[in-house]
């Protein structure tokens, strides 16, 4: 890829294959943590904890919420690359959605799912509009 942005059939092939490699990451790490969060919910309601009173219900609730957080994380960076999947379908994959401007290649090769271009999301509050950084 070129530092200006896509330039070709090629690149845009390139950027392609990662997010479909990123996505079928992102499809493993959903399900081993749903696994993960059902087998929490499950040894939790085979015994009798009490959260308030137990010490182990405690950590239990803990681990539970630290593998809902990750789901939630894993499932919005799928919905991200289904995004950048759209955008490439549509036509507007590597150009920024608040300046339009080309979204240069090194970006888009460290994140394939970026939705703007650096300068963009830089400034403030001018970022992807997600808690977890801008796009």
């Amino acid at each position: 890829m070129s530092d200006g942005g896509l330039n070709g059939a090629r690149e845009l092939l390139e950027a392609l294959e990662l997010l479909e490699a990123e996505r079928a990451e992102a499809t493993a790490a959903i399900s081993a943590l749903m696994r993960d969060f059902d087998g929490i919910v499950d040894s939790a309601s085979g015994v009798g904890t009490d959260d308030e009173h137990d010490p182990e219900g405690a950590t239990i609730a803990f681990e539970r919420a630290q593998v809902a957080a990750l789901l939630e994380q894993a499932r919005g960076r799928l919905a991200d690359l289904d995004l950048a999947l759209a955008r490439i379908e549509d036509g507007s994959y590597g150009s920024c959605e608040r300046c339009g401007q080309p979204i240069t290649a090194e970006r888009l090769t460290a994140r394939p799912a970026a939705r703007t271009c650096i300068r963009c999301a830089v400034r403030p509050g001018r970022g992807s509009g997600r808690a977890r950084g801008p796009g």
